[in-house]
């Protein structure tokens, strides 16, 4: 057995990117993710004693373990590479549980680039494994797990099954629904604006804005207000009282971090915060630039840190030097502090060599590779370049007891704006300014026309993923890592809806929320959740014990969740109360209930009372039954028995059945057999003549299912694949996405195992 040193890595695609520069004297395997958690089935913490966390090897994980030991052979030293955060870490600490023998040794290395210089200094260096780091990561393990799994039962209990509840994922959602709330209460206030197009000695004309009467804000209420105004405007005399001209330096923003590289990604370049981390994961493990040349582009990408190492800036101050010249360079490298120790961990996502241009990697980079490297590579090289340097020129005009303002700025010096600008940079620069003419004091101006405009004030708007990411960074919500699977996880379990790029909670959103706010007002809280991220940093800096803060937490926690399960309203049962009169006994309320078809309205008044309806919310939030349109007729016929084809309305939607039922039992899909985008897969059900399609769940979420649908009810979340498993000879693959292994193919029979990267 070999007894060459073994680096172990998560990632399989890291391995030939270390195998290049450690060369034939390590061996080198991955975990492929994590190899050991908390057991599916059980909440797995052992909680009277100090909340002891039950491992087990992950189901399927067998051979990968295996392999370790293999790989492992008779070596004394096993250096365990990770990725460098905490979910790294406590990859790393399962491995060396698995891995333990008498006499081996084991050492903690930390790749935060995947170059040759990264790789050679971080394996001469290793540390010691780091239980602190450890202790953070499964404190948050056990957090989450204390609650998703006591708390997700009671709605399946109160509400319906298969739905679930997150320590963090709840808090997320709570925000969409408060801000929902918000826009349905808001009511618009009226102003107006008044503007003056005026002359001066020297064309152009140019507008200014009336901001003050009497040195005072001026605030415009209603029409008659601003027709009063108007009037006095009309006959007075416009003269320049005041210009201040001043040149105004903009610094470059720092480099990303993960919140900030999923922000910009998100409003440039139309990323998800799920698409950005997978593409800045594969700019990390390694591109090739040649054969067998791979090499790892951007450091970690999973930081809360804006540090740069000193020989990184100065590698890319010598290149603008060079490249733009000693007018945009600065003297020194600049430097961005950061919050706490904690975040300090890692340096800035920046390029692991400012000599590997855009330009110069364009050939061996996909599309959104070469445009998430660009941004990146460009940020970082614009953070060490100097201010830009703005004119502005500002103008207040005496007209009566009224003041008139007016600016114009340009763009004297543009420093990093050369290099890159951050959206709203864009926007600013972009933002047309209208040219002014030479104005100086006393000068007198002639008015050409009042322009009056009536205005609302506007809601607050509903958040895109980049603003709910801000949102959840601004309030200390989850960490860089974490953003992009609350995003997925809230959208996936039909809480919310991304529609237009803009989050909306679903009715069941709303229903949960509701339920969870008023059960547990602490626990889903903003400010809570937020001093619980700061105590998981304080654990890791060993300033907090972990079992006092786990203890801490649960004693409230068990208190209110044994309140709930005797207090929290059965939407299933008696239902949520409403306002509304049953309109067909006329005695009772009615509830809003959740069932196995979803949310409806039904009369408190059951089994006395049977009336029940679908409801919709208007923009309000007020409820609205909806009147049933039960089999609407349709011009098709029967293809068995020729009679009409009705519209009628199923656990799974609407679908086309046979007015002639019960005597003729046909079926199928809406659009008349073919429901969506074929795979061109054959259902796979036996005896089934149907194909699978794409389709769309009533949430807009994708999934793929047989278009002979009701008669068929074959369904998958992932994506069947016209390819037959060369392992077991199962007639199709399907295609899945993780953050780990990126996209890949692999079989649907689970005994098998079969699986091929894309």
């Amino acid at each position: 057995m070999s007894s060459k040193p073994l680096v172990v890595v998560e990632s399989p695609t890291k391995i030939r990117t270390i195998k290049k520069y450690l060369g034939n004297n390590f061996n080198v395997a991955a975990t492929v993710g994590h190899i050991k958690d908390l057991p599916a089935k059980e909440i797995g913490i052992d909680i009277d004693n100090n909340f002891k966390p039950l491992y087990r090897s992950i189901p399927g994980k067998q051979k990968v373990i295996s392999a370790l030991k293999a790989a492992a052979g008779e070596a004394d030293d096993i250096y365990l590479a990770p990725d460098p955060d905490r979910e790294g870490e406590a990859i790393a600490w399962h491995a060396a549980e698995v891995l333990k023998k008498k006499g081996r040794r084991f050492h903690r290395v930390l790749f935060h680039e995947l170059t040759q210089n990264g790789i050679l200094k971080a394996i001469s260096h290793p540390e010691e494994l780091n239980k602190d780091k450890y202790e953070a990561q499964q404190t948050r393990r056990i957090l989450d797990r204390l609650v998703g799994y006591q708390v997700s039962p009671l709605l399946w209990k109160k509400v319906k099954g298969n739905l679930s509840a997150g320590r963090v994922q709840s808090v997320a959602v709570r925000i969409i629904c408060e801000r929902e709330k918000a826009i349905q209460e808001f009511i618009p206030q009226e102003y107006w604006s008044i503007t003056a197009l005026l002359e001066g000695q020297t064309p152009p004309s140019f507008e200014a804005k009336l901001v003050k009467k009497k040195g005072e804000k001026l605030e415009i209420a209603d029409e008659a207000a601003a027709t009063a105004i108007v009037e006095e405007l009309k006959t007075a005399r416009y003269q320049v009282a005041k210009v201040v001209k001043k040149t105004v330096r903009r610094n470059p923003q720092p480099p990303f971090t993960t919140s900030k590289l999923q922000q910009e990604a998100i409003r440039k370049l139309r990323f998800s915060a799920k698409k950005t981390m997978l593409i800045a994961q594969q700019l990390y493990e390694g591109i090739d630039l040649g054969p067998g040349e791979p090499v790892g582009l951007i450091t970690y990408m999973r930081t809360d840190s804006t540090r740069i190492a000193a020989e990184a800036a100065q590698e890319a101050i010598d290149w603008v030097r060079q490249a733009h010249g000693n007018d945009y360079a600065l003297q020194e490298p600049r430097n961005f502090g950061n919050r706490n120790k904690v975040q300090d961990a890692h340096e800035a996502i920046r390029p692991t060599s400012v000599n590997h241009t855009p330009e110069s990697l364009a050939k061996y980079l996909s599309k959104d590779q070469l445009a998430l490297y660009q941004m990146i590579w460009r940020r970082f090289v614009a953070s060490q370049m100097t201010p830009a340097q703005i004119d502005q020129n500002t103008i207040s005009i005496a007209a009566g007891d009224y003041t008139f303002t007016v600016t114009g700025s340009s763009v004297k010096f543009p420093g990093f704006m050369t290099v890159y600008q951050t959206v709203d940079e864009e926007a600013e620069n972009s933002r047309k300014q209208q040219p002014l003419p030479p104005l100086t004091e006393g000068d007198e101006l002639d008015l050409r026309q009042i322009l009056p405009k009536q205005h609302f004030t506007q809601p607050p708007p509903r958040f895109t993923e980049a603003s709910l990411v801000k949102e959840l960074e601004e309030n200390g919500i989850g960490r860089p890592s974490t953003y992009a699977a609350i995003l997925s996880t809230i959208r996936d379990k039909g809480y919310v809806e991304l529609i237009k790029g803009y989050f909306h909670p679903s009715e069941l959103g709303l229903i949960v929320n509701d339920l969870l706010v008023l059960s547990f007002p602490e626990i889903f809280n903003v400010e809570f959740t937020a001093r619980m991220e700061d105590n998981l940093d304080r654990v890791e800096t060993a300033e907090l014990d972990a079992v006092s803060v786990l203890s801490d937490f649960y004693g409230p926690f068990k208190q209110k969740l044994t309140e709930a399960d005797a207090r929290m309203l059965s939407v299933k049962g008696v239902g949520i109360p409403t306002d509304i009169d049953c309109p067909q006994c006329k005695r009772h309320k009615l509830h809003i209930k959740v069932g196995r078809n979803g949310h409806f309205l039904a009369c408190s008044g059951y089994p006395e009372c049977t009336y029940s309806r679908d409801y919709v919310r208007d923009e309000r939030g007020h409820i609205q039954p909806v009147e049933p349109n039960h089999e609407a007729a349709t011009d098709k016929v029967c293809p068995k028995c020729g009679k009409p084809m009705v519209v009628k309305r199923g656990k799974y939607g609407e679908f086309l059945a046979c007015s002639g039922f019960p005597e003729c039992n046909h079926t199928e899909s809406i659009n008349g057999g073919f429901n969506g985008k074929s795979t061109g897969v054959k259902c796979p059900e036996p005896g089934c003549t149907g194909q699978i399609v794409e389709k769309k769940s009533k949430r807009g979420k994708v999934f793929y299912g047989c278009d002979r649908y009701p008669a068929c009810t074959f369904a998958s979340w992932d994506k069947p694949v016209d390819k037959p498993c060369p392992a077991c000879g199962s007639p199709y693959l399907v295609e899945k996405t993780t953050k780990r292994d990126g996209t890949f193919l692999c079989c649907v029979n689970r005994e098998c195992g079969y699986k091929e990267h894309v």
